[in-house]
């Protein structure tokens, strides 16, 4: 998979994985005007200007295996009282893509190190894009608005200049959609 060689992707300071949740879009884009929602794999990844063939290439690798699933964001939740996230249910699927990552790219620790165990979320608003009233009533919107399913089948490696974006995609890999299960398949098979 090729890099483009676009002089944005020149100008970024930063990259990260993510996983693109557009059916969480009509929820949460008045809060995050330039980065569309997502739940971030690994941040921060490799620095732009090093990113090449090679780093795409090891990183479809350690995608193979990973299939795309489903999951559901049914809680609103906070990391102290400054940044409002959505819950993804089940989230061990979003854990084990990071893990992959992580276990290829061991010179990139989720946060910097920053953060022992991380914990997969959607983050809408926090204190540098809203006050402490917007992310009160944001966080009351979203419990009403929710529960919502969505179906991760793509990871982005993406680039921008600063947290706030605009980020750009910079190669995309999509997730197979899983097999079914024999023993389903039978059973759906032989139901009357």
């Amino acid at each position: 998979m090729p890099v483009p060689d676009a002089q944005w992707l020149r100008r970024a300071t930063k990259s990260a994985i993510v996983v693109p949740v557009p059916e969480t879009d009509h929820l949460v884009t008045r809060h995050r005007r330039t980065v569309p929602a997502h739940v971030t794999v690994l941040y921060p990844f490799v620095a732009p200007r090093d990113i090449d063939a090679a780093t795409v290439a090891d990183l479809e690798a350690a995608l193979v295996g990973i299939e795309a699933f489903e999951c559901e964001f049914s809680q609103v939740g906070w990391f102290g009282s400054e940044v409002v996230w959505l819950a993804p249910e089940p989230d061990e699927h979003f854990r084990a893509l990071t893990q992959a990552v992580c276990e290829r790219f061991p010179a990139h620790p989720p946060y910097g190190g920053e953060h022992p165990d991380t914990v997969p979320h959607l983050t809408v608003v926090d204190h540098r894009t809203g006050d402490a009233h917007t992310r009160r009533r944001a966080a009351a919107e979203l419990a009403a608005a929710l529960p919502v399913r969505a179906w991760i089948d793509r990871v982005h490696l993406v680039a921008g200049e600063d947290e706030h974006g605009p980020w750009r995609t910079v190669t995309a890999f999509e997730l197979p959609a899983p097999l079914q299960r024999p023993r389903e398949a039978a059973k759906d098979y032989f139901a009357s």
